[in-house]
């Protein structure tokens, strides 16, 4: 399926067409990636860590697998697979080559430099064969894709058979209280660390808006399963400010 320009999407809280949408993510991206790494830490005082701890623990890596990490940017779940693997190979796709570029500068980069391959590409058409890897992840980075479903059927696609699918990303409190309160830090407090420890507002901006715009849990659980994904499940982390999503082509 080809982007239509007369077809709309949302940037954040923009409506834009969908052929706008890939370039104005990258160009985010573009702007933030020196400082990616670090703006994780200070946005979730480092939580951010735990929930790709507990990515790992749910996926248990075995050795010998090839993972595909999409939107994969700086490496941190491919350098937790390989670590947890033991051995495997692991190939990094994003669609911001200086996201990639400030992953290969990691020193697990180098130390597993034989074992990592980083490739600019989309998610929703994949520079690789049928039945290719055995793990598919992407990791807060699908609520960027300007068509998911498209995403997730390429997953599909790529993975072999008995392969599986583990998204973590961003998701919605299932209390209305709490989750008024996650948007008061969330609108108020985010985009002004963006402005001071990255130099870039509107970008973090723009990433707590599309955080908003992502499907509920159960919502993006049906499109798993509607790209043909079987025994599909999620969990929440930290009651839902995020959660993971996993399925297997059967």
């Amino acid at each position: 399926m080809t982007e239509s320009p007369d077809n709309t999407t949302h940037f954040g809280f923009q409506t834009v067409p969908e052929a706008e949408k890939a370039g104005r993510v990258r160009g985010v991206f573009n702007s933030v990636a020196s400082k990616y790494d670090v703006m994780n830490d200070v946005m979730s005082a480092g939580v951010h860590r735990l929930w790709k701890d507990a990515m790992m623990d749910w996926l248990a890596p075995r050795p010998g697998q090839r993972l595909l990490d999409v939107a994969g940017g700086t490496g941190d779940i491919a350098f937790r697979f390989l670590k947890r693997a033991g051995s495997g190979h692991a190939t990094v796709l994003d669609l911001t080559e200086p996201m990639l570029i400030e992953g290969r500068k990691r020193a697990e980069a180098e130390r597993m430099a034989q074992s990592l391959d980083w490739i600019v590409g989309d998610a929703m058409a994949l520079p690789f064969e049928d039945n290719t890897f055995d793990v598919y992840t992407i990791s807060f980075g699908i609520r960027n894709v300007t068509r998911p479903q498209d995403a997730l059927a390429e997953a599909y696609r790529v993975l072999r058979p008995g392969g599986r699918l583990m998204v973590l990303e961003f998701s919605h409190l299932p209390n209305d209280g709490l989750q008024k309160l996650y948007d008061l830090y969330s609108f108020n407090v985010i985009p002004r660390m963006g402005q001071i420890i990255a130099g870039d507002r509107d970008s973090y901006q723009y990433l707590v808006e599309s955080i908003r715009k992502f499907p509920d849990q159960d919502t993006f659980l049906q499109m798993i399963r509607d790209a043909g994904f079987g025994n599909a499940k999620y969990r929440n982390l930290s009651m839902g400010i995020a959660a993971l999503h996993s399925g297997w082509k059967i």
